[in-house]
């Protein structure tokens, strides 16, 4: 009974718009945990783990962090189903408070658009991860043609880099690897990604 719930409330969430996007998500994320297998990944506004938990086989443990109680509900009755045993979810919002963690990687999928302070949260992901540990987030180029009081319309390469940089990241790598239609508030669009290192 209680899995029909789930599967009921995952159906919502994952939509086959969303579970599209995800899996292009996942195979440009997948070659940056090649040699990957001793380490801890935080996925930072996890939502139901449509992208992380399709990278539990590469990493040591998967932590799906998310300010939705019900959306970690379905994640956890994914991993539950699926008998994933790396992956655990913590609900928690780190524009509120930052619980003690340390990781090694930290994935932050289509969630900068939805934070205002982005420079805040970046400085708290970068105090999270361990020396040599890396951030990647994948999330939409500057685009003018969204107005959204709460969604930055995208981010520019440089302006992202400067933030990254002044946070305390000593190399970051970005670029746009994937342009599709109606994929951001019903515009067509392209996604980035960033790689930042904590030395």
């Amino acid at each position: 009974m209680e899995n029909n719930v789930f599967e009921q409330m995952a159906k919502r969430y994952d939509t086959e718009e969303r579970i599209e996007l995800a899996k292009v998500i996942v195979k440009e994320v997948r070659p940056e945990l090649q040699n990957s297998k001793s380490k801890s990944l935080i996925d930072y506004g996890s939502g139901t783990g449509l992208v992380s938990l399709e990278l539990s086989d590469l990493v040591n443990s998967i932590l799906l962090i998310d300010s939705s109680k019900q959306m970690l509900e379905v994640a956890q009755a994914k991993i539950s189903n699926r008998g994933i045993t790396n992956s655990k979810v913590l609900f928690s919002d780190f524009t509120q408070d930052t619980p003690g963690l340390k990781a090694d990687i930290v994935l932050l999928s289509l969630v900068l658009l939805h934070i205002p302070g982005t420079k805040k949260i970046l400085h708290e992901l970068f105090n999270i991860l361990n020396i040599g540990g890396k951030l990647i987030i994948i999330d939409f180029d500057k685009n003018e043609n969204i107005q959204h009081p709460k969604v930055h319309n995208g981010f520019s390469h440089e302006e992202l880099k400067k933030t990254l940089s002044e946070v305390g990241f000593t190399s970051t790598e970005i670029k746009t690897f994937y342009h599709g239609n109606r994929i951001f508030m019903n515009q067509d669009a392209s996604m980035f990604k960033s790689i930042s290192i904590k030395s």
